[in-house]
């Protein structure tokens, strides 16, 4: 009821607004049309969910390159792609892995690692935390420092005030309005 999902949905091109305009690198995402729209949720946004959505059949490195067949890279490229993206994330060494061999903490890792493989423009996670404990959430705000840092623009959504306490900026929504926006 807060405009959270609707956000979501706009930013990650899922949605068109009714109104106004979303301009993403100079691209005016409003007038895309549905093919022009996929390619660039595959090219400018990665995202993370709170249930992972990873293949549970398909090793780590197979859920990570996921996106780059989408992209049609080449299966020797998608495979360095994915290998780096799992490093990135500190779980090169469970690329073989499935993922009910990873501890829930594993699993968001990869799919953080599966968000940033096509390195996108936007990195979006809602409730990227909310099926991790405390210790696990920590380091999965972390890594999603650690990224931003590193140049990643992230957008996060969730309802713990212990998680946005990690964000340089919080803006709070009430009634699909913004009522905060520090």
């Amino acid at each position: 009821g807060s405009g959270k999902s609707t956000l979501m949905n706009l930013i990650g091109c899922l949605d068109t607004p009714t109104s106004g305009e979303y301009i993403l690198n100079d691209q005016r995402v409003s007038d895309l049309d549905d093919a022009e729209l996929a390619e660039i949720r595959n090219h400018e946004i990665g995202f993370v969910f709170q249930t992972f959505n990873l293949l549970s059949r398909a090793t780590a490195l197979s859920n990570v390159e996921l996106p780059l067949i989408y992209a049609r890279i080449s299966a020797r490229e998608r495979h360095r792609r994915a290998r780096e993206a799992l490093e990135k994330v500190g779980l090169g060494d469970r690329a073989k892995h499935q993922p009910n061999e990873l501890s829930g903490g594993q699993r968001q890792r990869v799919a953080v690692a599966r968000a940033l493989v096509n390195q996108p423009s936007i990195l979006l996670a809602d409730e990227p935390t909310g099926n991790l404990d405390s210790r696990t959430s920590a380091e999965m705000m972390e890594l999603f420092n650690e990224l931003n840092a590193a140049g990643n623009t992230m957008v996060v959504v969730t309802h713990e005030e212990d998680i946005a306490a990690h964000a340089r900026r919080v803006v709070r929504l009430l009634d699909g309005k913004i009522v905060v926006d520090e």
